[in-house]
């Protein structure tokens, strides 16, 4: 029995949400689909595969560097009202908060211990799960105008899903604390400016800037290369009790009335009027 036997057995035509592009050299591009006119089950579905799709390419033994990008203008995007009257019925469903905090971690920590480099092209307007993705890339090329928007608080939720264990470390505690409880979302040129990003180019530029980034490492020593990555995501991991007690707070947030208030304001197209009395 060689190795290879070992394996799994990789089944990349379950994703319908993500467009998978194998390119030379080993380089994987994964284009996440557009939300536009996409039914609740779809999003949900997006928000799925995301979580899977980096144990997949690192058990690829052909693949070695992933670029991510959305398309069109859009890196990800969550838009319009489908699924909130579903939410106001049952914002506090167990079982789906059970599959957030799930998904949650596997999309996370799917990133941070995949040793294999993901590259992120944010070519537009980047939120929720999508924005972990795009900021706990290795590295991250953002459009000078792209909007990097981590709007929980706007949700009446807590922040949970990468932003506690990731900002800090990229611009600091008093930018984090700024943009995050202030819900100040930001361009890629100040992404760029703050640390937050690793560089921001014009958006015609994103993608070919990632692609030329992914195949210089992909042509690079890959044990070398993956064990300086896994070596500096120490830091990251000192972080996951950190990242684990946001997501659990988000979780929490869901059985509030905060949220209930949120997709309220959002369907009759108002600002939310939060008023949680507080016990403590």
């Amino acid at each position: 029995m060689s190795i290879d036997d070992l394996r799994p057995r990789i089944d990349w035509g379950k994703y319908q949400t993500l467009t998978l592009d194998r390119r030379d050299g080993g380089v994987l591009l994964v284009t996440i689909a557009e939300p536009d006119g996409f039914p609740a089950p779809t999003l949900t579905r997006r928000h799925t595969e995301i979580s899977h799709v980096w144990r997949d390419f690192a058990d690829d033994p052909e693949l070695r560097v992933a670029v991510i990008t959305g398309r069109g203008d859009k890196f990800w995007t969550v838009e319009g009202t489908d699924g909130i009257e579903e939410m106001l019925e049952n914002p506090g469903s167990y079982a789906n908060t059970v599959n957030l905090i799930r998904e949650g971690l596997a999309n996370v920590h799917g990133i941070v211990n995949c040793d294999k480099p993901i590259v992120s092209a944010i070519n537009g307007e980047a939120m929720g799960s999508g924005l972990a993705v795009a900021l706990l890339a290795d590295v991250s090329v953002a459009a000078t105008d792209a909007r990097l928007i981590d709007g929980h608080l706007l949700q009446g939720i807590a922040a949970g899903d990468h932003s506690v264990m990731i900002w800090p470390l990229l611009c600091g505690m008093a930018k984090a604390k700024y943009h995050l409880l202030a819900s100040e979302d930001l361009t890629g040129e100040v992404a760029e400016r703050i640390g937050l990003v690793s560089a921001a180019v014009p958006a015609g530029d994103v993608l070919d800037t990632a692609l030329g980034i992914a195949h210089r490492m992909a042509a690079g020593p890959q044990h070398a290369l993956r064990w300086t990555k896994r070596s500096l995501n120490h830091w990251l991991r000192t972080a996951t009790p950190a990242f684990e007690a946001s997501l659990g707070f988000e979780a929490l947030s869901f059985f509030g009335p905060d949220l209930v208030e949120a997709l309220k304001a959002q369907i009759e197209n108002r600002s939310p009027e939060f008023a949680t009395p507080l016990p403590w």
